[in-house]
């Protein structure tokens, strides 16, 4: 399974969302200066997770995006899930025999996707935001 730099950057982007107070409204400049990523492209990333649900915009002069339910309510499945065109694809080509292709499905695909979607769907947002913390730096006095 291979994750796009879209999706890695709706991760990331979500996480640091997840950090802030009372989910505050963040804007697109503010997450591009803040990750270093092309405002542009993040532009792109955020349609997907307003289609999918996952932020709502507010327009106007004090507007950005917010996540629409609580980070320990988003799982990394649902962030892929919202940004990845086929995040589970079925094989174009099988094999001929279908004994065996049968067998590769069920003794192995299935499995595999399976133990992805749960490993997935077990990390949430507020999981990565939490070892995300403050950067790692602790300070004492």
């Amino acid at each position: 399974m291979r994750i796009s730099a879209k999706s890695r950057y709706a991760v990331a982007s979500l996480t640091y969302m997840g950090q802030l107070s009372d989910n505050e409204l963040v804007t697109l400049s503010a997450l591009s200066e803040r990750l270093k990523i092309s405002k542009i492209y993040l532009e792109q990333v955020f349609s997907l997770l307003r289609l999918s649900g996952i932020v709502t915009a507010a327009k106007g002069a004090q507007g950005g995006y917010r996540l629409t339910r609580p980070t320990s309510e988003i799982t990394v499945l649902d962030v892929l899930a919202g940004t990845e065109a086929q995040l589970f694809d079925k094989p174009e080509k099988t094999v001929e025999m279908e004994n065996i292709e049968r067998a590769m499905r069920s003794g192995l695909f299935e499995k595999l996707d399976a133990a992805v979607r749960g490993a997935l769907s077990s990390v949430t947002i507020a999981d990565l935001a939490a070892l995300a913390g403050d950067g790692g730096y602790m300070y004492y006095l």
